[in-house]
């Protein structure tokens, strides 16, 4: 690990601090989204500076950003864009839409409809876009950091679990503490105006995402990694009969791949060019959280994918 880019993390956290107050575990994952090519799901109600730290980033970073609310009515070129007749030329033309960028915030992503959801799926696996009969590359790097709101029904579609796959993380962003409050509503009070400095171009960042590669992870924990998931798919294999009849289906092989790479990130970002159990823990929820389905049985009994993830761990040894 190279210091000077391990203390470039560091100079990008405490430049975001200066507008944004708390949420270490959402900027730190968007980090992590970052150096790993890994689309992120934020969730959380309204108010808890979602866009605000996405939008931040971009800055700090030198990304280009783009943002675009979904609403029932969007349509497809909407995002992607669209093959346009030029009356002019009496030529076909194609307008590209706002997913052609570094950093693509869907806002309240669970607005669109299906057909909409179903636009973003080439583009967050392929890194391209089809429009017409052309196919375009998208510029690396890529992401989409998708909001939705849990508290809100009406108007609202569930986001099919194709997509949901797509995303790395699911974030569940929670409500600050009340000194955290205080600061933020001074802030918001003042007449003071906040501009972030740019603290790495694109070079730099692809220097980071290098050295991720590299970090180090024993096959025990490999292996480790590899049995959590396939725990969610045949509980009785890991004496874990208990919770069989709460999975209708476990993680895909998506889940797994995201795994390797997250936690070298993490690990990454802690400063350590190896990869330890608590580097897993750390980000082992959000991988799994919007992968693995309850069943109707679960959600009786109101149990919740953490309980489920959570027995998980309990019942397999740590290397």
């Amino acid at each position: 690990m190279t210091l000077q880019l391990f203390e470039k993390i560091v100079e990008i956290k405490k430049e975001l601090s200066k507008k944004i107050i708390g949420q270490e575990e959402m900027i730190d994952a968007l980090l992590i989204g970052l150096f790993t090519n890994g689309h992120i799901l934020l969730e959380g109600v309204p108010g808890l500076a979602k866009t605000t730290t996405v939008n931040a980033l971009a800055k700090v970073i030198d990304l280009n950003f783009k943002r675009v609310q979904f609403t029932p009515d969007l349509l497809p070129s909407d995002i992607i864009g669209a093959q346009i007749y030029d009356m002019k030329t009496g030529d076909f033309k194609i307008k590209k839409g706002p997913i052609f960028t570094n950093l693509l915030l869907a806002d309240e992503i669970n607005r669109a409809p299906a057909k909409v959801q179903s636009a973003l799926l080439e583009v967050m696996q392929e890194r391209q876009v089809t429009i017409a009969e052309n196919s375009f590359k998208i510029e690396e790097p890529f992401l989409v950091l998708a909001t939705q709101n849990p508290i809100e029904q009406e108007g609202a579609y569930s986001l099919p679990e194709a997509q949901l796959d797509r995303f790395m993380f699911k974030i569940v962003v929670s409500y600050n503490t009340k000194e955290q409050e205080y600061e933020i509503a001074k802030m918001a009070s003042s007449n003071e105006k906040i501009i972030l400095e740019k603290i790495i171009d694109r070079e730099i960042l692809q220097n980071i995402k290098n050295e991720v590669l590299k970090v180090h992870i024993d096959k025990q924990l490999e292996e480790y990694i590899v049995d959590i998931v396939c725990a969610t798919r045949e509980p009785k294999n890991y004496n874990l009969e208990e919770i069989e009849n709460f999975i209708e289906f476990g993680a895909s092989p998506r889940a797994t791949i995201d795994m390797f790479k997250a936690v070298k990130a993490q690990a990454y970002i802690r400063g350590y060019d190896y990869v330890s159990p608590i580097d897993i823990a750390l980000v082992v929820k959000n991988i799994l959280r919007h992968r693995v389905i309850l069943s109707y049985e679960a959600q009786a009994d109101d149990i919740k994918v953490e309980d489920v993830i959570q027995k998980i761990l309990q019942k397999i040894d740590i290397p």
